[in-house]
């Protein structure tokens, strides 16, 4: 099993930033780490991944070009940078874990169904 843990949410004005953090423990081993999000009345969609062993980030269409993902692999954290925020990333963001998600193939990374962990999820609000 893994557990993660999410912080670093809250209200922040358009045009601002917000750094979420995430934090896996546990012994099962997993490939990639990620992050999804839910706004009211939408699906959850990804946002961004990356390697726990290779420096190769992927984004989704909403955070390309805005948003940064790291990692550190010996902490076992994960952080996604996000700037220049707009009222249409108010969400629940979620921190997710995958066993199965292979560097390269695109939907084993941005597939939610491919991400066995998940942490409880932080909320974002973007708002003036």
């Amino acid at each position: 099993q893994v557990q993660l843990v999410e912080s670093g949410g809250g209200l922040v004005q358009p045009g601002g930033s917000l750094r979420l953090s995430c934090a896996a423990s546990g012994r099962t081993s997993t490939s990639f780490v990620g992050w999804f999000r839910q706004a009211p009345g939408k699906e959850r969609e990804f946002v961004a991944a990356i390697s726990w062993n290779w420096d190769v980030p992927y984004y989704g269409s909403s955070a390309q070009g805005r948003f940064n993902i790291a990692r550190d692999p010996t902490k076992k954290t994960a952080g996604l940078q996000m700037n220049r925020l707009e009222p249409e990333d108010t969400a629940v963001y979620y921190c997710a874990a995958s066993m199965g998600a292979v560097l390269g193939i695109m939907d084993s990374i941005t597939n939610q169904s491919n991400y066995q962990f998940w942490g409880q999820g932080t909320q974002v609000t973007v708002s003036s």
